[in-house]
């Protein structure tokens, strides 16, 4: 769930149950407890943040901490299901997915919350929401349903998702497709859980353009940042089974060559 807004990364620790905020200038991390686990959060343009988690999707007034129930679309679904990562597209809509954690097949869906604060779903079905980043025309959409082993890409217009294609394969990878961004020119950075690297692809092309290794298997999201955001900030999770000297650090890396572009902000 890393996004970069106002000279600052936020992001999530899920199973931490906090939203984080990390200025990298001036070394300063701030932290919610938001109580139940948190998929995702996105900067919200009257101020504050939104959040996704176990129960549903909340404004996070970030002064005082409270939480602003919004919509809980899957409330039969518990513990099974929860949310899991979002952004926000260029129009201010906010998309958020989410999982079955007992992996079942299509019982999960992508949805949207719109500025007036109703929810549709996006699309579905689905098993495992994950990454979703728009072209810089704001005209496309790509999209990770993580099983699937690739990534999705849509034609965009007022919320809706058109035309689903194949932009990326990536079955070629012995891991799972996880959360995702894109940077000025077009391409995409995908992170890939259980494999310990971040990937640059072609949408156009679907090609491998450059790989990252990351001292971490479970490598969650990446996002762009800094000054020109010419800094690509990763997070990472605890491996479940081998013990890792890095393991759930947040890693950045500087000198790649290329920048990413500002994030949207939900306009309810």
């Amino acid at each position: 769930g890393a996004v970069w807004w106002e000279g600052a990364l936020f992001y999530v620790d899920i199973e931490g149950h906090r939203v984080w905020r990390f200025d990298p200038v001036k070394g300063e991390e701030k932290s919610w407890d938001v109580g139940q686990r948190v998929g995702t959060v996105v900067p919200r343009e009257s101020g504050g943040l939104v959040i996704a988690g176990d129960n549903g999707i909340f404004l996070l007034d970030t002064e005082t901490g409270k939480l602003t129930a919004v919509a809980d679309p899957e409330p039969d679904k518990k513990p099974d299901n929860r949310f899991n990562d979002g952004k926000c597209s260029p129009d201010g809509r906010f998309f958020a997915g989410t999982i079955s954690l007992v992996k079942k097949t299509g019982d999960a869906r992508l949805y949207r919350l719109d500025p007036d604060l109703t929810l549709h779903e996006a699309f579905g079905p689905v098993t495992n929401s994950n990454g979703i980043v728009w072209s810089g025309d704001g005209k496309t959409v790509f999209y990770i349903d993580t099983p699937r082993k690739e990534v999705l890409a849509f034609d965009y217009e007022d919320g809706h998702f058109r035309n689903m294609r194949t932009a990326v394969e990536t079955s070629h990878i012995e891991s799972s497709p996880d959360g995702m961004t894109i940077d000025a020119d077009g391409k995409l950075w995908v992170a890939f859980c259980h494999g310990g690297c971040v990937v640059r692809f072609d949408p156009a092309t679907g090609g491998e353009l450059q790989r990252v290794e990351i001292p971490a298997l479970e490598t969650t999201s990446c996002a762009f940042g800094g000054e020109d955001f010419g800094d690509l900030f990763v997070t990472t999770g605890i491996h479940a089974k081998i013990q890792e000297e890095h393991g759930g650090r947040l890693f950045v890396i500087r000198g790649l060559g290329v920048k990413g572009v500002p994030a949207s902000a939900f306009a309810g």
